[in-house]
């Protein structure tokens, strides 16, 4: 069977095609399934049912893989026979003549078959046979074999068997020993035309040359050549000679680059936010990058170009923007070159001595040098790639993160490959129509469009092989068999271009008919480069690549050329750039004032050292080197002749990154003209051309009515020819629909669909073969011009062209007169000339191909995929198996990835050859990113703006949003006084106690907030309406950058953090915790509060225990006569709510290493998810009865627990005989949110200035005070940017200590404020009761103003987050504050939350209707007794205590607007009441707990002798009777 479908393969072959081994091993495939047709069918039939996605051995008469127009006819239906076969093989090579022979019927062994073959040979008798078939039955044993013998298909089958180098090694020898003179001297003979030396001897202007020799001398005459090359004849600019039109836009960021680099940050952070902890982002404080690229010259200084223009040596700090040093860039670039080892050297060391910092480690064109370093290479530059990447110190090194690069990720994609699939980052593709997301002004034209342009039928194909060219290569194939194809053709494309150079210069006289000395495709790449420039007023035109991958051919060819350029008088007409990976480039010294002049730059010394710097400069790039390495190309680009690249290594990867060279980015408002006037670059080709190639199925059709002869190019003695007359309409409606129906297979299969409003206007068929002569004399007849409709053009920047102004009306210019009638001169022919690169820059670049390459990349396979994906993806794999599928249209970037990674394996000289456990998901290295996509889309771009966010993303990790709010309140008459020296390091109580307390509350989060009278403050404005959640949204913030002494929250994993967290599994053990209960009773409470703690086993030292039962005692308290420099003596207790993640309860680096008790208090409902997240933290878990109070009730029990462990303690130092007396009772109460702290350093020049410190320096200095305790309560000063308002006495002296409300973070003395409780009822404003509170009751209150407390802004969670629910859902409902109460007994809606918050936010909202006249009126404000409760902002507070002995303001003749009373107690009385005035009309609010208790209070009080109460005055918050209501009555002063 195999023998059979071989036959009928080789038989359906062209004369010229080369049989493919991938076709080959496709009719293996045929083969095997037909001989295993029933055991397919069995295996099949039970995978049916199983579900997910399976490839599918095709059981179709057509062949997987081969393209279309070939097919195998289907020969399962009879079994065969050994004695068939010969007959069936001969039957069917009868169809093709003598091209295929097949010996069987005589022959009896393979060597009887291979010697008649041979001697059939030596007598000439195979001439006309391209392939001999052996066929030997030996019984039911069948042997085979086949011979090529046709010539072309013999040196293509010769040459594919060298490896890349030693092709380059057989054309060196072959140049060196003068094997190709013959050639060459054959090539400069032009028959009856004379010999093109002569020739251009007759015509240069200097003569006397000789032609250069095909060796690696450079000859004298070149010497000369290139001294003369850079001192043409200048000609001065001038002001005209601008061209307005141009722009360069290298460093412009498109939407989609910013798009992929932020795919991969988010890659990056996926890493890190996993559970295997391969990456800590928290614990890196800046990012440094090595950029490894391969060892190209204008590939290394292209990369430093889009470095310096990114801007992320600035986001570094790397570089100074004023002064960009090209050496500070260099030192992030590495050329993969033995120089570059010790680069990579000092890399390793860098990364291992900085572990604090991220290293990204990036293989820009990462599918070159993947050759292990353990396998011996010619090449020493190879390998080394593997010798970094992969090494112990970058795979080990946490702190490295490598990113490979690529447009062709098929050889990083193999069983034994290093990168998972879930790192791999594909750019967005046009496929599923991701592009349209990002708002792309340009779409990305690439080889999936180039191949759909070949299967357009209305227009020229963009892509597209030269018969001519291919006819004289095959007879100079024949006539020198000896001589390799690359020598050959190489010559011939040589000969054409000088020979074009010739026709379309001017300067050979009509006697030479030289036009049928070159292809009409080279002569019209030739006029286009020459006429380009003359078109423009500033000179700009187009490039031409040559791609010649031998070195020593390219260099002859740059000398050949260069030498017909000079004897033509062409040297300032366009440049020739020889493209040497090992060298700089070198450009003629009046070509780089050229592209100066249009950069404006003005730099003396500069020079262009890539191709994107040589944009819209007219010249020839031959670019040598046995594969591109990842060099861009200008947009100016406009030709991409490729006809001398090799056929013979068909791997995916090679062709496509040949052909990636002719990648373009088109824009999306690019139009093509409707009417292109003769001068337009649009009319680049004539029938002559389309007839010269094997396009004409396709073409030839429109031109047949006006065909044009050679002879009817023009040609001026201004060095111009007429542009020749046709239109590739590239955005045919056909092209368009083609579009959607191609695959996406990156990156072959890349596709970019136009824009979807974008209409491309047809171009009639008869109009695109108008006869010149009948374009000259319409021009000719005109006496107007008419302005010529031009495609859309870009106008540049003020940046890039200061001087120049868009075009706003149509400018005319007369025709230039030409020395010859029956000449016309492109800018005579364009009344209105444009810039022909601008026109040209909206069109992707025409592509030559050799036909055998072309046959086979337009081929499509049985799965309508172009044959060519289905190859060998790179030399360095292999495929596991030949029975696999095919690649599908349907297959995304990531099914292609899982395809290479089951069906290719590397060979043993890939670099993950050694990776041998493949497949297994723990051999993928964690921290290696793939980024892939098509050639020349951007790519660079993309992964240097990864880096510059990736930067800014730590940089923000390392900076936190910090309130930064003055004090409020604050005004002139309430200026400090000087009562203690600056530098006083602690109060005296005695002079704080003659300090006047400042009842003002100046915290910027209680700007809502009823102000509390103080006396001789008079506010800057009276009270506004601000709403506290309007309070809470618009605080201002700022950006700081943690300090090593911050506190952090959950997200933080650092080494040292480890022990302190519990997550590591070696402390593992010490963060197993028990739950422990405790209980004790208030006395004013009147019962028993039950409490849990959480304690690991870490800190249990901490705590006492009984000895019989283990029990849990109390904690253990210090003497306040112990000190250690590595101690706090306060236990921390920082109650919290939802914030499990984002609270700041990792104090370890705030507290600089010194042992500490930290305890979370918890509501009980949140004990797990807190457990969870801090195993290694104390908790102490609320009552369930508390699991909806507010802060107030954490507050109240964290002291009153406080107070009942002194007691205890004191007690079992009593037991044991120690001291009693001296038991440290202070504790420490601190807020969720507190991330730095500060200290004020007085001896600066410029007054007092602050710096960061660490908490345990704090706290250590509270503890140090040496009477702390005789105050009953401390704490510290909010930080401000603006400094501490309000903290300099009117002799502008800071005021290091001062009485006043306390907030955040306090110093509790437990034992003095035993009597003073917090309200377990509060939810807002508790702080500011208890202060008062304690103030009254004579105890001290001081403030340390040198040091200050940096609140974090967390907007999750916390006990500021207010939920008002009704009952009967669950979902929070907009209910106003009007209906939080409700008349008793009356029916209402009721609402789910706490009775005292529904009171709260109640009077806050509405109390300036509650209390008219204390509304807007400081002097008049409403008397609270015994509590503080927010009225609003409007309304003003006078706070007094009913206590005895208490401390309160003067309120002699004070008139009050109101009376507040509120859970009233004996100490109230009717007297007391009676001290106080009230205004006619004042309001008084009686608040109770029950109905009952609100009449006892106005009857013991006798309320109703100075107040009128009325029934209706009676409210009750909207609970139900289950959630027990508060009740308050209202009532007027008589």
């Amino acid at each position: 069977m195999q023998i059979l479908l071989t036959v009928y393969y080789l038989v359906q072959l062209g004369p010229e095609q080369v049989p493919l081994i991938e076709d080959l091993e496709r009719i293996f495939m045929r083969s095997w399934r037909e001989s295993h047709l029933s055991e397919i069918r069995q295996y099949q039939q039970p995978q049916a049912a199983t579900p997910g996605r399976h490839y599918i051995i095709e059981t179709s008469s057509s062949l997987p893989g081969l393209p279309q127009n070939l097919y195998l006819p289907n020969l399962s239906q009879q079994p065969l026979t050994p004695s068939q076969l010969p007959w069936l093989a001969q039957l069917a090579a009868s169809s093709c003549g003598e091209a295929v022979v097949v010996l069987g019927e005589q022959v009896r062994s393979l060597a009887q078959g291979l010697q008649q073959t041979l001697d059939q040979l030596m007598e000439g008798q195979l001439q006309n046979t391209k392939y001999v078939v052996i066929i030997v039955v030996l019984g039911q044993e069948t042997q085979s074999c086949v011979v090529v013998t046709g010539k072309r298909q013999c040196r293509a089958l010769a040459e594919s068997m060298l490896s890349p180098s030693e092709s380059l090694r057989e054309v060196n020898q072959q140049l060196t020993t003068g094997g190709a003179q013959e050639l060459i001297h054959h090539c400069n003979s032009l028959g009856q035309d004379g010999h093109m030396d002569s020739i251009l001897d007759s015509a240069t202007v200097d003569g006397g040359e000789t032609s250069p020799q095909l060796t690696g001398q450079e000859p004298s005459e070149d010497r000369g050549l290139k001294s003369t090359s850079n001192s043409p004849k200048e000609r001065a600019p001038s002001p005209k000679d601008t061209c307005s039109e141009y722009s360069v836009e290298w460093c412009e960021v498109r939407p989609i680059q910013l798009a992929v680099a932020r795919k991969l940050l988010s890659h990056v952070c996926a890493i890190a936010d996993s559970s295997t902890q391969n990456l800590d982002l928290g614990s890196f404080d800046r990012v440094s990058f090595l950029i490894l690229v391969p060892p190209s010259e204008v590939t290394f200084q292209q990369t430093l170009l889009h470095l310096r223009s990114s801007g992320v040596l600035q986001d570094f700090g790397g570089l100074d923007q004023k002064c960009r040093s090209p050496q500070k860039a260099e030192h992030y670039v590495v050329k993969v070159d033995q120089a570059a080892q010790v680069r990579i050297d000092s890399f390793i060391q860098e990364a291992q001595s900085n572990t604090y910092t991220l290293y990204i480690l990036v293989h820009d064109h990462a599918h070159w040098d993947i050759r292990s370093a353990s396998y011996s290479s010619s090449d020493p530059g190879l390998g080394l790639v593997d010798q970094l990447l992969n090494s112990r110190q970058v795979t080990d090194a946490q702190n490295i993160l490598i990113l490979h690069v690529t447009s062709f990720p098929f050889a990083l994609q193999t069983q034994h490959t290093r990168i998972s699939p879930y790192n791999e980052i594909h750019w967005p593709s046009a496929f599923s129509n991701d592009v349209d997301l990002y708002h792309e002004k340009t779409r990305y034209f690439g080889v999936s469009e180039l191949l759909e342009s070949t299967r357009s039928g209305s227009s020229l194909p963009l892509m597209r092989h030269d018969s001519s060219f291919e006819s004289m290569t095959s007879a100079l194939e024949e006539r020198f068999p000896k001589l390799h194809s690359a020598v050959i053709r190489t010559t011939v494309l040589i000969q054409h271009y000088c020979v074009a150079l010739m026709a379309a210069s001017c300067r050979i006289g009509s006697c030479h008919n030289l036009h049928k000395h070159t292809s009409v495709e080279t002569l019209e790449i030739v006029q286009s480069l020459i006429t380009a420039p003359q078109q423009c007023p500033a000179g700009h035109g187009h490039m031409v690549l040559l791609r010649i991958p031998s070195l020593a051919l390219a260099a002859w060819a740059h000398r050949k050329l260069s030498r017909v350029r000079r004897q033509l008088g062409l040297e300032e007409s366009f440049e020739i750039i020889l493209g040497n990976p090992n060298k700089a480039l070198s450009i003629g010294q009046s070509f780089i004032k050229q592209i100066k002049m249009w950069l404006q730059i003005q730099d003396s010394d500069w020079v262009p050292h890539t191709y994107l710097e040589l944009e819209a400069l007219p010249c020839i790039l031959i670019l040598s080197g046995a594969e591109p390495l990842g060099e861009s190309l200008p947009r100016s680009l406009k030709y991409c002749d490729l006809r001398v690249i090799s056929c013979s290594y068909l791997q995916r990867t090679t062709l496509e990154q040949e052909l990636g060279l002719a990648a373009y980015l088109v824009r999306h408002e690019s139009r093509l003209p409707h009417n292109p006037g003769p001068g337009s670059d649009l009319l680049e080709s004539d029938a002559e051309k389309l007839s010269s190639t094997d396009n004409e199925e396709e073409e030839g059709q429109e031109n047949d009515d006006s065909p044009l002869s050679s002879q009817q190019l023009q040609v001026c003695p201004e060095g111009g020819a007429v542009e020749t007359i046709s239109v590739q309409n590239i955005t045919s409606p056909k092209v368009q629909r083609g579009h959607a129906e191609l695959v996406q297979t990156p990156p072959i299969l890349y596709t970019q669909p136009p824009a979807q409003n974008q209409t491309h206007p047809q171009v009639p068929s008869h109009s695109q073969t108008q006869p010149v002569s009948k374009l000259q004399s319409q021009s000719q007849t005109q006496t107007q011009p008419t302005p010529q409709v031009s495609s859309q053009t870009f106008i540049p920047s003020s940046a890039q062209n200061t001087n120049s102004q868009p075009e706003t009306g149509q400018s005319h210019r007369q025709p230039s007169k030409s020395a010859s009638s029956g000449s016309l001169s492109p800018r005579s022919c364009s009344p209105h000339p444009n810039c022909s690169w601008v026109r040209g820059v909206s069109r992707p670049p025409s592509v030559l191909l050799p036909r055998a390459l072309y046959d086979i990349i337009t081929a499509s396979d049985s799965s309508g995929l172009p044959q060519c994906t289905s190859f060998l993806p790179h030399m360095s794999v292999a495929w596991a198996s030949s029975f696999r599928p095919l690649l599908t249209k349907m297959m995304t970037c990531t099914e292609q990835s899982l395809y290479y990674r089951q069906w290719s394996v590397p060979r043993s000289f890939h670099m993950d050859s050694n990776n041998l456990t493949g497949g297994r998901s723990d051999n993928f290295h964690p921290r290696r990113l793939l980024l892939s996509g098509p050639p020349q889309v951007g790519k660079t771009g993309a992964y240097l703006h990864f880096l510059g966010i990736l930067s800014r993303m730590l940089i923000r990790l390392m900076e936190v949003d910090i309130y930064d709010e003055e004090d409020i309140n604050w005004s002139e008459q309430s200026e400090a006084v000087q009562y203690q020296l600056s530098n006083a390091p602690w109060p005296s109580p005695d002079i704080m106690r003659t300090m006047p307390y400042d009842y003002t509350v100046h915290d910027p989060k209680y700007d809502d907030i009823s102000a509390v009278y103080c006396p001789g403050y008079r506010p800057d404005s009276e009270g506004s309406a601000v709403r506290q959640e309007d309070v809470y949204l618009r605080r201002r913030t700022t950006r700081i950058k943690l300090s090593k002494y911050a506190a952090h929250n959950t997200y933080h994993h650092c080494e040292q953090c480890h022990q302190y967290l519990g997550f590591n599994p070696r402390y593992q053990m010490y963060s197993e915790s028990s739950l422990h209960p405790f209980t004790f009773t208030h006395l004013l409470l009147g019962e028993e509060i039950q409490l849990y703690f959480i304690i690991p086993k870490s800190k249990e030292h901490y705590f006492s225990f009984s000895q019989s039962g283990g029990q849990l005692e109390g904690m253990r308290l210090p003497l306040s006569s112990d000190w250690s420099p590595d101690c706090i003596k306060s236990p921390i207790f920082t109650p919290t709510t939802g914030r499990h993640e984002h609270g700041l309860f990792n104090l370890y680096h705030a507290m600089d290493g010194a042992s500490h008790l930290h305890i979370l208090v918890v509501k009980e409902y949140e004990m797990a998810v807190y457990k969870k997240y801090w195993p290694n933290h104390v908790m102490l878990v609320l009552p369930t009865v508390f699991n909806a109070a507010g802060i107030g009730a954490a507050h109240f029990l964290i002291k009153e627990l406080s107070y009942h462990n002194l007691e205890l303690e004191r007690s079992r130092r009593l037991e044991g005989g120690g001291p009693v007396g001296e038991v440290w009772p202070f504790i420490i109460l601190t807020d969720d949110s507190c991330v730095m702290f500060n200290a004020v350093d007085l001896d600066t020049h410029n007054g007092p200035s602050e710096h960061a410190v660490s908490l345990k320096q704090v706290l250590q200095h509270l503890e140090a005070c040496p009477d702390l305790v005789q105050f009953g309560l401390c704490g510290i000063r909010k930080w401000s940017s603006s400094g501490a308002k309000g903290q300099r006495a009117e002799n502008k002296q800071w005021v290091p200590f001062s009485r006043g409300h306390l907030h955040d973070f306090l110093l509790l003395n437990v034992d003095r404020s035993q009597n003073i409780q917090y309200d377990q009822n509060r939810f807002t404003c508790h702080d500011v009761d208890f202060s008062l509170r304690l103030h009254s009751a004579g105890l001290l209150v001081c403030r340390f103003n040198n040091f200050s407390v940096m609140k974090k802004q967390i907007a999750i969670g916390g006990y500021r987050t207010f939920i008002i629910k009704t009952k009967v859902t669950d979902v929070p409902t907009s209910v106003g504050p009007s209906q939080y109460v409700c008349a008793p007994d009356s029916k209402h809606l009721f609402l789910a939350s706490p009775a005292q918050l529904l009171l709260e936010k109640y009077l806050q909202h509405t109390s300036h209707k509650l209390f008219p006249f204390s509304c807007r009126n400081y002097i008049r404000p409403v008397l609270s007794v015994d509590c503080y409760l927010n009225l609003g902002p409007e309304v003003t507070v006078c706070f007094v205590s009913s206590r005895p002995h208490s401390v309160n303001i003067s309120t002699t003749g004070m008139l009050f607007s109101g009376l507040l009373l509120c859970f009233t107690d004996s100490f109230v009385t009717a007297n007391f009441l009676k001290k106080f005035t009230f205004l006619k009309g004042a309001t008084l609010c009686v608040i109770s707990a029950d109905r009952s208790s609100l009449r006892q209070t106005v009857s013991r009080l006798e309320l109703e002798e100075e107040w009128r109460f009325r029934l209706s005055d009676e409210f009750q918050t909207a609970n139900a009777k289950e959630d027990r209501p508060l009740f308050f009555l209202t009532g007027k002063h008589i």
